[in-house]
């Protein structure tokens, strides 16, 4: 598609306006419902990934509201919710470490510019062509940051500001670790296992308080009950009050972050990475939900809606959004008939830090690291790992690739190399797949009466620069070729320039010697690329036969016929 015809295929049609046609008074409570128990999720996590990702915990919640809102009511899925998510929180911390959280705030922007880029010119489709191998390795790579960037606050220790990179965390957590609190890790540690084994009643006899315990989001239960045993007891570890002080009330007044050319003209790789990491989050969590109502979300609209939000978010303070896999699940199971329910999730979170922000300054960070490290246990698919002896080579090498890049240097790195390394293992397999073998023929069609020596060759797969090769010992100089060779391609299902060129050099080749190039059963794409080129006007069309048998046919035919066809 040129740009003209990208152009005139441009549509931005949310999925709201289609359900608000028929919407009515019941989807709207069964909306509110949702929407309301989603904000009970996303609140601790949108506090949790903004003080990981390196800003203050008011930034995590300015983008659950204004980018929730903003990607419900203008993407392209029913159910999504949009927000900060975890496999931002390395990118994002590496980010605002080097260049400054203005500049993380300005990268994010730009690829809010570049995802709506993406949406407007139909790109969606796209990102489904990243292997799951690479989607796999680096989400758990982001795991494994996400787990070792919390050991700090778990443990209480005291480090004013953690390294991104993942031996130098390691080293500063050693070295720091006589400043342990058993107090914070007390608090952590079982704030984890409540998150674990909420709610805790099993048996039938307490089904009714399990019944009532369901309802109330695990990680809304550990935020209130620490706060409460820290303030209750006056515990000496690090709230978000002693570290950050108390949180605004309401959104802030939005302006332009601070603009520094010299420094964000830099900015080019991480805006990249932002926005192919929310781009692959986003619709690979849309792909999950339509799996799980029946739907179909619109992929370029979401990207759209994406783009719009991380360009508008940055100028509240908040940080890099996408769609959320924990979020969009829970609103779900809660029932959310439509985007609506997103909306309502988003007025629900300013709602709550217009009335209760000041209550957060007793949340504990242990708290917040426990649920950070059962968010970093539950994003990976771990029991992937075990099965990896299931799979080729070639899998195991580019999954295990990108996650310990992703851990040992960055997300960036890691997804480069995934997609090199997937690349040349396609080409490798491929080209594996094509096969070039001689057909044995009759004595009687191999050797005609005129003296003429008749030999055909058939192709199997895809004739392209990585299995040309295979052609090599035809075009030998030394190789004894017949005078008529027939190439029987009805098995190649496509061919590059490449495997052209590789086609032209054994026809001169052949007609060098005097001898005849026939091609038998040549399908579209091969044909189409041939005609392009001027191939058959050279190769001439009599020699382009619908059979291997057809083929025999003219060679065997008398020479006047046979030369008269090949004119025709």
């Amino acid at each position: 598609m040129n740009f003209f015809d990208a152009t005139k295929a441009f549509r931005f049609r949310p999925r709201l306006l289609a359900h608000l046609k028929t919407y009515n008074r019941d989807d709207f409570a069964q909306d509110l419902a949702s929407g309301v128990t989603v904000a009970m999720v996303a609140l601790p996590l949108a506090m949790a990934f903004g003080i990981a990702s390196g800003v203050r915990p008011e930034q995590g919640i300015v983008t659950a509201i204004v980018a929730g809102f903003l990607i419900s009511a203008l993407g392209g899925s029913k159910v999504q919710i949009g927000g900060p998510a975890g496999a931002f929180v390395a990118l994002l911390y590496s980010i605002a470490e080097k260049y400054g959280v203005a500049n993380l705030l300005i990268a994010t922007m730009m690829a809010g510019v570049l995802l709506f880029a993406m949406g407007a010119f139909r790109l969606g489709n796209l990102v489904r062509f990243i292997p799951v191998s690479i989607v796999i390795g680096f989400t758990a790579g982001i795991a494994v940051i996400i787990a070792i960037s919390q050991i700090k606050d778990l443990l209480g220790l005291d480090i004013p500001k953690a390294p991104s990179n993942f031996f130098s965390q390691l080293a500063v957590i050693t070295e720091q670790m006589h400043t342990f609190n058993w107090r914070a890790l007390a608090i952590g540690a079982t704030s984890l296992a409540l998150i674990a084994f909420w709610p805790v009643s099993q048996n039938a006899r307490a089904s009714r308080w399990r019944g009532i315990t369901a309802r109330l989001p695990s990680t809304i239960v550990v935020l209130v009950l620490s706060s409460l045993v820290v303030w209750a007891l006056d515990l000496p570890v690090e709230t978000i009050g002693s570290k950050f002080g108390e949180l605004p009330r309401g959104l802030p007044v939005p302006h332009f972050p601070a603009f520094d050319w010299d420094t964000a003209r830099n900015l080019v790789a991480p805006t990249i990475a932002i926005a192919l990491l929310c781009a692959i989050e986003s619709l690979l969590c849309a792909r999950v939900a339509d799996g799980l109502i029946n739907d179909r979300h619109d992929p370029n609209q979401e990207l759209m809606a994406q783009g719009v939000a991380n360009f508008f978010t940055p100028f509240f303070g908040g940080i890099a959004a996408t769609g959320t896999i924990a979020r969009t699940m829970t609103n779900v199971r809660s029932g959310a008939r439509s985007p609506v329910a997103g909306i309502v999730h988003a007025a629900t979170l300013l709602l709550v830090i217009l009335v209760a922000a000041p209550l957060a300054a007793h949340i504990p960070l242990a708290a917040l690291a426990a649920i950070l490290l059962w968010v970093a246990y539950s994003m990976a698919e771990w029991a992937q790992f075990a099965k990896l002896r299931h799979f080729s080579m070639f899998y195991r090498a580019t999954l295990l690739s990108t996650f310990f890049l992703t851990v040992i240097f960055d997300l960036v790195v890691a997804v480069e190399v995934g997609l090199i390394m997937a690349s040349l293992f396609f080409i490798y397999r491929i080209s594996s797949l094509t096969r070039v073998h001689n057909v044995d023929l009759p004595f009687d069609q191999s050797h005609l009466p005129d003296g003429r020596s008749v030999g055909a060759v058939r192709i199997f797969g895809s004739l392209f620069f990585g299995s040309v090769t295979k052609l090599e010992h035809l075009l030998d100089p030394s190789h004894k070729l017949p005078d008529v060779l027939i190439l029987e391609m009805h098995q190649v299902i496509n061919i590059d320039t490449t495997g052209l060129d590789a086609l032209e050099s054994l026809h001169k080749l052949l007609a060098k010697r005097g001898g005849l190039l026939m091609i038998a059963g040549v399908n579209e794409q091969p044909l189409s690329l041939m005609r392009r080129s001027g191939f058959v006007k050279h190769l001439g069309e009599g020699n382009l036969r619908s059979s291997l048998e057809d083929a025999l046919y003219i060679v065997g035919a008398p020479r006047e016929t046979m030369m008269e066809r090949e004119d025709g």
